[in-house]
Parts: structure tokens; C-alpha cells; sequence
């Protein structure tokens, strides 16, 4: 069913219960006799949003008296996000936040970000790490997996345990559905992978596609407004979100060969093809963004704009004699951060903070004395990678 033809439809009667059976889960998890507080794992996309949005109203329907159980609902920045989709989860975090408020819901709304030590641009320009691609995706950890998650578990340090919610369905693919089943005990809570006293609770794994968007498109959000910005997006994007990152079981849908919305400057795609959407639907303000991503993926393996060292001094070789090149020179980074700083002035976006540009400086900084007192390395010091 498409968009434009699912606001006009009524719910089918299998879809309805469907939806009564979550809002029904949602709410006798919410009343068990804990305090543990509930996460939702926001990511602004279709199936985070209809999470936030069944837990929302049904914090509405409770007595004051039973709205116990904090409800944190979190999204993550990389810093490097497509600018509309970074600016719809801002939007649309402050109208939430806005609405629980009034209400006196006990809902806190947060965005995570990587710290400056750990960005795309100081770890790409200061310390020279290449564009990530299939093989070598440092960014994911850092920039989604670690902010989140160093949230996550400082509730859980607090409060013991937490729950978190996430908008995940067996239907989105085949690798989503071996995931889902490959954690799935039988209950309405699994324990998640990697965070301890962290349980996840999938309310809506069993929906499809057209059930979400259904739902969606006949049903104003409780905070207020319409869910027709989030449709337009999706729509002139011909995309979908990245998903809520907080294990490396999850990583493979971050980079994803089908079109997302993500990080402007991912290189792990073939095309970004959710920003080309936006560019051919008329934001040709993001052209030259596309540009500057494809131009990091053609330099990514150029030998001449990589040291023969790694960053750790060892030259390293593969048990097939191929030599792997180390970081990006000096000079490359330096030319990176110059057309950088001009992607800047030609769109008028800010890309890249201060903060960021003093500790890139630094790192070069030392990395040039250390050059300076390098010494002759011995064949015992070249590594082998199989």
C-alpha cells in the first residue's frame, strides 16, 4: 500500500488487533511492580517513531498516579547525520519534550553524540584513518554504538536494570528476521547482547511495512502536529532511517546497500541514494555534499595519499605478500580539511566544529614529533595480517 493511498484506507481488522495487542504489551510491561525505566531507541525513522508514539498515548491514558516508570527517548547524532534527517530528530525531540512536559508525563528526551575525540572528522582528518568502507567500518562503533550505549548503561548502573524499546520488525528483511530469531527466548523481554541489566523489549517485531505507515498516516501524533513531515521525508528521500545502533549485531544495517538515511559522509555505501533523492526533489543545496563524499571515496586506496606505516609504526603485509597502506599522509589530511572548510562556505552549513579543528591540530602536531624522532624499523617489527 503507498502512502498517499494509506491515508484514505481504514485499518484492516487483522491490522487493528494487531495494534491493540501492542498498545495492551505496552501497557502491562509498563505496570509490572518495577521501577526499572524504559529507553525507546529513537532514531526519527518510521518504526521508532510508531514505538514513541503508542507509548506516548498510553502514558496519556494512565492516571497520574500510575505514571511511575521514567521513559527516556533517545537519539543519536554523529555530527555527520543527513541535515534534514538530523534536523527532523531536533524537531521533532523538542516537540515531544514540549508535550510530556505539559502533560506532566515523565518523559526525558536525549540526543547522544560522539565525543570530539572520537568524530569523523578528527578521526578521518587528525588521525588519518580512511574513508570506512566494508572491510575496515570504524565509524560505526564510535560515532553510534558507543554514545548510546554509555547512556544506556549509566541508567542501568542507576537503576539496576533498564528496558530498552526498539522499533524492530521481522519483516524488514531477511537479516533482520535471522537476527530477531537468533535472540528471541519466547518472552516479551530478551536480554540484549552486550549491555548488562539492559532487556529489550521489540513491541511491534511482528508488523509489516504497510501496517506501520497505516498507522502512521491516520493517526496524529499524542504530542501534537501530524506525521506528515516524517512522510514528505521518506518520500523525498525515496529512503529509510538508519536503525537504532547499540550492538555490532546491528552494524550491517548501518551502511546498508538499500537506500537510508544516515551519515552524509558514508563512504560504506556504493550511492547514497536517500541524499541523491533529496538533491533530485529540489535540495540542490546538498549537491555539493555529494560531491565531497564521493571525491573521500575515490582518494580512500590512492597509495600515494597513504603512509607506509601504521599508526601504531609497523609496516604491515599479508600472509599473501600484499602490502596495506597506513593512514592518510599529512598532506591529504591537510587537503581534506581545507575543502572541507570551503563545503562550508559554499553551502553555507557548518561541518566541522572548532573544537574539533583544535584537537585535529594536536594530533598532527604530535604525530610530527614523533616522525621527527622515528627511528630505522627492523624486518622483526613488519607485521603479517592474514
Amino acid at each position: 500500500m503507498g502512502l498517499d493511498s494509506a491515508a484514505a484506507t481504514m485499518m484492516e481488522p487483522d491490522s487493528t488487533s494487531a495494534f491493540e495487542k501492542i498498545q495492551a504489551d505496552l501497557l502491562d510491561e509498563y505496570r509490572q511492580d518495577h521501577n526499572y525505566p524504559w529507553i525507546i531507541g529513537y532514531s526519527g525513522g518510521k518504526d521508532s517513531t510508531l514505538v514513541t508514539h503508542l507509548a506516548f498515548e498510553m502514558l496519556m491514558k494512565l492516571p497520574p498516579s500510575e505514571r511511575k516508570r521514567p521513559v527516556h527517548i533517545v537519539a543519536n547524532d554523529t555530527l555527520v547525520e543527513s541535515p534534514l534527517l538530523v534536523q527532523h530528530i531536533i524537531e521533532s525531540t523538542n516537540e515531544i519534550q514540549s508535550a510530556a512536559d505539559a502533560f506532566g508525563l515523565p518523559v526525558i528526551t536525549k540526543i547522544t553524540r560522539p565525543s570530539p575525540e572520537q568524530s569523523f572528522w578528527v578521526n578521518l582528518i587528525g588521525r588519518g584513518y580512511p574513508s570506512p568502507n566494508r572491510s575496515f567500518r570504524w565509524c560505526t562503533d564510535r560515532m553510534k554504538i558507543l554514545p548510546t550505549s554509555r547512556y544506556i548503561k549509566s541508567l542501568a548502573d542507576t537503576a539496576g536494570q533498564v528496558i530498552l524499546l526498539l522499533g524492530v520488525r521481522r519483516s524488514e528483511s531477511a537479516t533482520r528476521a535471522a537476527s530477531v530469531g537468533r535472540y528471541d527466548n519466547g518472552e516479551r523481554l530478551n536480554k540484549h547482547n552486550d549491555l548488562q541489566g539492559c532487556m529489550v523489549f521489540r513491541p511491534i517485531v511482528e508488523l509489516d511495512t504497510d501496517d506501520v505507515w497505516e498507522f502512521l498516516a491516520l493517526n496524529e501524533p499524542p504530542w501534537g502536529g501530524s506525521h506528515l513531515k516524517l512522510i514528505r521525508l521518506y518520500r523525498e528521500a525515496s529512503g529509510g532511517e538508519c536503525p537504532v545502533v547499540t550492538s555490532k549485531d546491528d552494524a550491517p544495517s548501518c551502511g546498508s546497500t538499500s537506500s537510508r538515511f544516515g551519515c552524509w559522509t558514508c563512504t560504506v555505501v556504493e550511492k547514497d541514494r536517500s541524499l541523491e533523492g533529496f538533491v533530485e526533489y529540489g535540495y540542490t543545496e546538498f549537491g555539493p555534499l555529494l560531491d565531497f563524499r564521493d571525491w573521500l571515496v575515490s582518494i580512500r586506496n590512492d597509495k600515494e595519499r597513504r603512509q607506509a606505516r601504521r599508526r601504531d609504526g609497523r609496516i604491515t603485509i599479508t600472509d599473501g605478500g600484499t602490502f596495506v597502506p597506513g593512514p592518510f599522509t599529512l598532506q591529504t589530511r591537510s587537503e581534506v580539511l581545507e575543502r572541507l572548510r570551503g563545503l562550508e562556505k559554499e553551502t553555507g552549513q557548518a561541518l566541522i566544529t572548532q573544537e574539533e579543528i583544535d584537537l585535529i591540530h594536536e594530533i598532527w602536531s604530535a604525530e610530527i614529533g614523533t616522525y621527527a624522532n622515528a627511528r630505522p624499523m627492523s624486518v622483526r617489527e613488519i607485521k603479517k595480517d592474514k
